[in-house]
């Protein structure tokens, strides 16, 4: 029975232990889920929760030798006991309602201040202010920072430390290499390793490791090609997207038009020929102008575009090129753009080298091409020869049975014009020229220049859509918004077309005659083009005096050999196409002996900045259809710079070979003076020996240079130290005399030698 009552309180004491470890967890589940029923509750509730009381802060001595005193609340009045809120309970205070008339009562309940006086009868008893209930929230400094208070954490802020948590174990997973990341790698066309350990989120020294591992030492400032880095990249497991510094380039052409949008335009017609057979004369014919009369030296120096509305309706536009054989790329620039090439052949004068040159460059441009016979009014003019003439160049006219137009016109007498103009609107038709206006525009720069009151002046033909102003244009290495437009007359124009040509103004700088020109969305786009393009053509530059200077062992032997002589120049012209054609015609005339340099060939009048330039260069500067300012003129005349004027292209290549003759040195020419033939040696004592000779041919002169031959073989060339007649000194001996010769340190004479006689004459340059 012992045994029994003992096992039996051993199960009792077992089944306490096990209800009070229960109570324990229900004790500490609830404590734990009362912050987050309180928090939920003042979310639905609208209330404003206020932290359990905290207990008096004790000094710090106290603590450490004493235990914590419980802080016990004063008693509230025995009225309010009922409404009060517990101390150890979390209070919602509300706006309004019942939760309002609690917080009321809480504040009547405080002993801090005295009870008001009892309210009137009839009105409603004013409310009493507490201060305990409103303290019983608030926390001390000290205590937040010991932990003493009771404030719960909000639900957002457990979910932001567990989004910190979950982050940090995802670097953790990434450190240890448990999960690798493939990133596009954006690679340009150089860069250093340093840049590239850090596009590819790696140490600098696993990249300098990888390089080694494939044979380049390499420093992490130190550049790399950017097909080592893409192996690089590759062998750390990443994707490689190739960018260049010309991508800023791409799109800015367009898209392609679809035939539906198509329309019917103008075509482009460029005039060419030899100079002076009548192609602006025409021009001012079909365009009743006399644009001729103002020309200098009756040549056209400069291109120009012009749109002619024939009596039919039709619009037909006209480039003219010069026909001077400086103007190459001038006339290469409208055979480029052109739909139609007017071939202008003079009847009296027939094919000339620059009608080849523009038939050369029609057939590059695959431009179909229409013969204008012109001056057939001069009493000599034969135009069955230019038709012979130009079957040598494959241009088989209609007359001969081929498909080339040909046209009789005058100039001079208004002839022949309407059967021209017939002739192009017919080769166009054929052509089916289209173009679609609904677009943002593009086309080409046929001519600029520098104008002193309006700035750079740019004159474009539009080739596809429709030129506004105020449209930001991008031409060469030069952009600029749309100011004004102007067609050949002088007349402002709010928009243009395909196929008419006009004047820009509102460019930034004097933009490339030939440089293809668009229209861009906006100022950041046209400015990073221009500047890509703008250093482009630094580098070129750069590059280009990199050659001239050639390398150490051309520079050692120019040291040795003398320096070379140069002409320096500097041109300023009134339009692009002039400084370039006067560039190429003085770097034609380079000798051997002297270099041509052409420090700058710019558009625009000549200022102060020019002849620093030039002074700096010893160069001479070359002004074509340009002047100085007063301010540079006045500087010129101090720094002793030669300015030269010109307004003909002749004039200024003219000079420029004089220049270059001038520098050349004198050649030295060999001239023969005649032959003697020894018949015997003399043997003089202190002399030494001495050939008695009889001149056979020419003269023998004293101080002349000899040379002594031997079964017609040279064996000794020097100079003649004596030449005596009989015992006296002369100055020459003629033919069939006899003399005596004795050559300076040379002494091997035999009889039947034979002298040659020579001298060196200066032959000037």
């Amino acid at each position: 029975m012992a045994a029994a009552a003992e096992d039996k309180a051993k199960q009792e004491a077992l089944e306490e232990q096990r209800k009070a470890r229960a109570a324990e967890r229900e004790r500490e589940e609830a404590a734990r889920r009362a912050p987050l029923e309180a928090a939920e509750t003042v979310r639905r509730t609208g209330g404003v929760q206020l932290a359990a009381p905290m207990e008096r802060l004790r000094p710090l001595a106290e603590r450490a030798v004493m235990a914590p005193r419980p802080v016990t609340p004063k008693p509230a009045p025995a009225a309010n006991n009922a409404a009060a809120a517990p101390r150890n309970e979390t209070l919602h205070l509300r706006r309004g309602g019942a939760a309002g008339g609690e917080a009321e009562d809480d504040r009547r309940a405080s002993p801090r201040r005295a009870p008001a006086a009892p309210p009137r009868r009839g009105a409603p008893a004013a409310p009493k202010k507490s201060g305990d209930s409103r303290r019983s929230g608030r926390i001390d400094v000290r205590a937040a920072i010991e932990g003493d208070d009771d404030k719960t954490r909000s639900l957002a802020s457990v979910r932001r430390q567990r989004d910190r948590e979950r982050r940090q174990a995802e670097l953790e997973r990434l450190r240890a290499d448990q999960v690798r990341v493939v990133r596009d790698v954006i690679l340009p066309e150089s860069i250093t390793v340093a840049e590239l350990a850090n596009r590819m989120a790696l140490r600098q020294a696993e990249v300098v490791k990888a390089l080694m591992k494939m044979g380049v030492m390499a420093t992490a400032t130190q550049l790399i090609d950017a097909d080592t880095a893409e192996l690089v990249i590759s062998e750390f497991g990443h994707r490689v997207r190739r960018v260049a510094e010309s991508d800023v380039e791409l799109g800015i052409e367009g898209v392609e038009d679809r035939e539906d949008e198509l329309q019917t335009r103008a075509p482009v017609v460029t005039v060419m020929g030899h100079v002076d057979h009548g192609k602006t004369s025409l021009l001012d014919a079909l365009r009743t102008t006399d644009v001729a009369a103002g020309e200098a030296g009756g040549i056209t120096q400069h291109i120009g575009a012009y749109q002619v509305t024939v009596p039919s309706g039709a619009k037909i536009t006209f480039v003219d090129t010069p026909g001077h054989e400086a103007f190459t790329s001038m006339r290469a620039r409208g055979a480029s753009v052109t739909d139609v090439v007017v071939l202008v052949v003079a009847a009296d004068d027939g094919v000339m080298p620059q009608t080849i040159e523009a038939i050369k460059h029609a057939k590059a441009a695959d431009a179909p091409i229409i013969v204008a016979i012109n001056k057939i009014d001069k009493p000599g003019a034969n135009p069955d020869r230019v038709r012979q003439a130009l079957l040598s160049h494959d241009i088989v006219v209609e007359a001969m049975g081929g498909d080339v137009q040909d046209v009789e016109v005058s100039a001079l007498k208004r002839t022949g014009l309407d059967k021209l103009e017939e002739a192009i609107l017919l080769q166009a038709e054929v052509l089916d020229l289209k173009a679609n206006p609904n677009r943002v525009a593009e086309g080409s720069v046929i001519e600029s220049r520098l104008d002193r009151g309006r700035g750079p002046v740019a004159t474009v033909l539009v080739q596809k859509g429709t030129l506004n102003r105020s449209d930001i244009v991008v031409a060469g290495a030069e952009w600029g918004r749309v100011r004004a437009m102007l067609d050949d007359k002088g007349r402002q124009l709010k928009e243009a077309g395909p196929s008419m040509p006009v004047e820009l103004l509102g460019i930034t700088g004097v933009p490339g005659a030939g440089e293809p020109f668009v229209v861009v969305e906006n100022e950041n786009r046209a400015r990073e083009i221009c500047e890509f393009r703008q250093r482009r053509q630094k580098d070129k530059m750069a590059a280009g005096r990199a050659a001239a200077r050639g390398t150490l062992d051309q520079m050692l032997a120019r040291i040795q050999a003398g320096e070379q002589k140069e002409v320096a120049l500097l041109i300023k012209a009134d339009v692009q196409g002039s400084a370039e054609a006067i560039e190429a015609s003085v770097l034609k005339l380079e000798h051997e002996e002297v270099r041509i340099r052409v420090l700058n060939a710019s558009v625009g009048q000549i200022t102060e900045s020019d002849i620093q330039l030039a002074k700096a260069s010893n160069a001479i500067i070359v002004a074509f259809n340009v002047r100085a300012t007063t301010q540079a003129r006045e500087m010129a005349q101090r720094e002793d710079v030669d300015i030269r004027y010109y307004s003909i292209i002749y004039q200024v290549t003219d000079d420029v070979e004089q220049l270059v003759k001038g520098k050349v040195a004198p050649k030295h020419r060999e001239k023969f003076l005649g032959y003697a033939e020894i018949r015997q040696v003399f043997n003089i004592t202190k002399v030494g020996k001495v050939a008695g000779c009889y001149v056979t041919e020419g003269v023998v002169k004293r101080g002349c240079g000899v040379r002594l031959l031997r079964d017609n073989v040279v064996i000794h060339e020097g100079d003649l130290s004596q030449l005596k007649r009989f015992k006296d000194d002369v100055k020459e001996v003629a033919r069939n005399y006899e003399c005596g010769l004795s050559f300076a340190g040379y002494n091997d004479l035999r009889e039947g030698d034979m002298v040659e006689c020579f001298e060196m004459e200066v032959i000037p340059a």
